[in-house]
């Protein structure tokens, strides 16, 4: 196997990355731990994230500074639902905390409980991250 010089659009990566929002709270980081082995263009990554990868040879190093629509997209407003109590499992649930539901296909996916009373929930449907802006450390182990 050759491996090739730079990255490209369907190169298979194995790389360590840190992600932390611009005051540097760190939100996830393998820098500490096994370096991560990523196929671009199989959607394991943001499309956004794989374009700043592109050219970067192995050890390489950089920070790139990314803005919600680059990152993990915008807050939309239409993802936060209120939703009546009798639809919400019977169980304790507080505010901020996330919950998972089943939608009728079968499908699960999480919301995060904005604020509960007696009557409903305002549940944010959006990825966590949404809206914010965020800083990707990376450094490019091998490339294949």
């Amino acid at each position: 196997m050759i491996l090739s010089q730079t990255i490209e659009a369907n190169s298979l990566v194995t790389l360590h990355y840190r992600i932390t929002l611009p005051n540097g709270q760190p939100l996830i980081s393998t820098f500490e731990a096994t370096p991560a082995t990523l196929q671009l263009g199989a959607g394991e990554m943001l499309p956004g994230m794989e374009k700043l990868l592109l050219g970067l040879a192995p050890g390489a190093r950089q920070v790139f500074e990314l803005t919600p629509e680059n990152a993990f997209g915008p807050h939309r407003t239409e993802l936060v639902e209120r939703v009546k109590r009798e639809h919400i499992p019977d169980e304790e649930i507080e505010a901020m905390s996330i919950m998972e539901f089943t939608a009728p296909d079968g499908s699960r996916y999480s919301g995060l409980v904005r604020e509960i009373d007696a009557q409903s929930a305002l549940i944010d449907f959006n990825h966590p991250l949404a809206g914010k802006h965020i800083r990707l450390e990376v450094e490019v182990i091998g490339i294949l």
